[in-house]
């Protein structure tokens, strides 16, 4: 039986991407261990995990994932509050296929769409 996913994303900078997280969405740093170039993060019950990937072209990065949310106006509300540059194309709004997203790019363009049931 599945029970949960974690997903992976390459990331070039451990430090900035920590400092986004953390800083911009609220994670937390739940690494038991500092291991280089490897990064785990936590929000609620959203686990994110990092690997290193120095040479990642981020205008060829193509990592994406989806997080639901049950309070997607809140969340919103705060990353602007946050100063957090929202994706251009992924402004708050209700999609034809009945959820309220909106989409951020982390320091690596790594695509984060944020979701919530509309119907």
């Amino acid at each position: 039986m599945l029970t949960s996913i974690h997903p992976k994303l390459p990331m070039r900078n451990k430090t900035k991407t920590k400092d986004f997280y953390i800083n911009q969405l609220g994670f937390i740093d739940i690494g038991a261990v500092d291991y280089d170039g490897y990064l785990i993060l936590k929000k609620d019950d959203v686990e994110i995990h990092f690997f290193e990937f120095t040479s990642l072209n981020p205008d060829e990065n193509y990592g994406q994932v989806y997080i639901r949310t049950n309070t997607i106006d809140n969340l919103y509300q705060t990353l602007l509050d946050n100063k957090t540059r929202i994706h251009p194309n992924g402004l708050l709004e209700v999609k034809p296929w009945g959820q309220k997203e909106f989409s951020i790019l982390d320091p690596d363009k790594n695509l984060l769409t944020f979701g919530e049931s509309y119907l």
